[in-house]
């Protein structure tokens, strides 16, 4: 087996000495797990932090065989790490993708959806820039592993008109009239999320609530606690940051 392609760097496992597993995520191959000489050294560690993209190059005897991977770096994303509230995007972002996916499985949409959740974080200059394009991140993972929400037509009426909620339960939208009676017990629907374009800071929270919710129900079922407190950060930074806390 042999693979060469570009990939983001999305979990690192020291292993032996000097070594360490490290977890990439490719446009054509899925999730890859290889392991790299050396990447606790001096040269090495500032390629594989989490969000670099990196030109990697996997090989193996056999399918069973974990393979060696030698990187080079493509695009150093570290400056972003000094910063609060992009450090904790980048941090959920890759290891939820390490953690969710299953390896070897193509899943090119979601390729992209990392890469452009990276790009927004890097380019904008506030997290009400990026946080819409979190929030469809976890939508589309979702869909992606089959735990998709219907949120084009109201579960009750079938109509596509004044949704505003969606059932915890079924992960499908309600319009406001057949919402009225049940009040807190459904989760909000921000009008970003179907329609597109920005969101404000309460709508953010609001959709990562809404993706929160089914993420830890249906993808992060007996998961490592600490992978759900990364993100509880990065909700309560959000809050605070958009005077919410």
């Amino acid at each position: 087996m042999r693979i060469e392609t570009r990939a983001i760097v999305c979990a690192l496992r020291n292993h032996g000495e000097h070594g360490a597993i490290v977890r990439l995520m490719t446009p054509d191959h899925g999730l890859q797990a290889a392991y790299v000489r050396g990447a606790r050294g001096r040269r090495m560690r500032p390629v594989l932090i989490g969000g670099n993209v990196v030109e990697a190059q996997l090989s193996a005897r056999s399918e069973a065989q974990l393979p060696q991977a030698t990187v080079e770096l493509m695009h150093s994303r570290a400056p972003l790490l000094g910063e609060p509230l992009p450090a904790a995007a980048i941090e959920w972002g890759t290891a939820l993708t390490a953690t969710s996916l299953p390896e070897g499985q193509p899943y090119p949409s979601l390729y992209e959806g990392l890469d452009g959740l990276l790009e927004a974080i890097e380019a904008a200059p506030s997290a009400s820039g990026w946080g819409a394009a979190l929030v469809r991140f976890e939508l589309l993972l979702l869909a992606e592993l089959g735990f998709g929400l219907d949120l084009e037509r109201c579960a009750v009426t079938g109509s596509n008109d004044g949704l505003v909620a969606v059932s915890p339960r079924s992960g499908r939208a309600i319009s406001a009239a057949e919402a009225a009676p049940y009040g807190s017990k459904l989760l909000p629907l921000p009008p970003f999320v179907r329609r597109g374009g920005a969101a404000t800071w309460g709508e953010i929270v609001q959709g990562l609530d809404l993706t929160g919710h089914f993420l830890v129900r249906d993808v992060l079922v007996d998961r490592t606690v600490p992978l759900w407190d990364a993100r509880t950060r990065l909700v309560n930074r959000l809050r605070a940051a958009g005077g919410l806390a």
